[in-house]
């Protein structure tokens, strides 16, 4: 098994995903003392709107964002052809920095070592469910993604905050409370922390993570809110560990399935995800079809980058696994393979 060692690539958008909006939920729990109890039953995600805005406004990032995009395309053209060997699996190195207020934000080892478990089993196409892919999408599964991924460290750090917000990245920085990433460089580093705010202080954010422009910079890497880490004690409906397998799809170059605009019917760059007109939610009942341009299709629903409730969610596609290795082969944005 190979080792990821991330090259630093520069500039990046954020992707603030997993993002459920207070006003939608229908649920709400509240822990105590702070705003960390808050969940939803409602899965929402404003990543890709934040990203378009920054493509929109950064032409220098535009740039960075048509190469990446070329050598994924390259990379997709050299495997039909042949020339690209699947016969090595990519082990990413994981650090996770938990800053909590309260005892029971501090997550246990046991439940990061679960959220590890669960990677490795969604990524691996382990996971107990991934029976259930319909038999029309049979033929679209991506199977075996060849990413696992290796806890390599833990640090812990209580702090007073009740909230982070996700447009400032102070969970990151130890100067503002929080604890710097452990060699970007290197690492994928995932950021536990109690409250996930919105830019106007609004809680309610699952969790986000950053695209591949991103590799290397301080503030590369995944917030996830501790409700939702693991398996044990996680807040229903997402008590599976499907945010961060959904994040880690993002910090692998994959838009949600109706594109990098919450306008829908656009492309999500993978031909084998039926084009869909934007989320779904909940547990849907397969088949679902969706209308687009005047066509009405049948939607990969449980596909990761979806919004389902966890246990609607147990699949890649082929093309999203062809995407995900560009981004670490030798020539990808996160690539350095030792």
């Amino acid at each position: 098994m190979k080792k990821l060692l991330f090259g630093a690539f520069i500039l990046s958008f954020i992707s603030a995903c997993n993002s459920d909006n207070i006003s939608n939920q229908e649920d709400i729990s509240q822990d105590p003392g702070s705003l960390s109890g808050i969940t939803t039953s409602k899965r929402a995600c404003p990543s890709d709107l934040i990203r378009e805005k920054a493509l929109k406004d950064d032409p220098a990032l535009r740039a960075r964002f048509e190469t990446n995009e070329l050598q994924s395309e390259k990379f997709s053209r050299d495997v039909m052809m042949g020339k690209v060997l699947a016969d090595g699996t990519v082990e990413i190195p994981v650090v996770f920095n938990v800053i909590y207020n309260t005892a029971a934000q501090n997550i246990s080892d046991a439940r990061i070592a679960e959220q590890i478990a669960v990677l490795n089993a969604d990524y691996g196409a382990t996971n107990s469910d991934v029976s259930n892919i319909p038999t029309a999408f049979q033929s679209s599964k991506a199977g075996d993604v060849k990413i696992r991924f290796k806890l390599v460290a833990t640090n812990r750090k209580q702090n007073t905050k009740t909230g982070w917000k996700s447009n400032l990245n102070e969970m990151k920085k130890s100067t503002t409370g929080g604890i710097n990433a452990t060699d970007a460089s290197k690492n994928m580093n995932i950021w536990v922390v109690n409250s996930i705010l919105d830019e106007n202080g609004q809680p309610g954010t699952l969790g986000y993570a950053y695209y591949p422009e991103s590799a290397g910079l301080w503030y590369d890497g995944l917030v996830i809110g501790y409700q939702y880490i693991g398996k044990t004690g996680a807040f229903a409906p997402f008590n599976l560990g499907r945010t961060v397998t959904h994040e880690v799809g993002h910090y692998l170059n994959l838009p949600h399935l109706w594109g990098s605009s919450n306008t829908g019917c656009q492309t999500d760059y993978s031909n084998d995800t039926p084009v869909s007109p934007g989320p779904n939610y909940g547990t849907p009942s397969y088949p679902l079809s969706r209308v687009c341009g005047g066509v009405s299709r049948s939607q990969m629903f449980m596909n990761y980058m979806d919004y389902v409730d966890d246990k609607a969610m147990f699949m890649f596609s082929a093309n999203q696994k062809t995407r995900m290795q560009a981004v670490v082969s030798a020539s990808g944005p996160r690539a350095g393979l030792r």
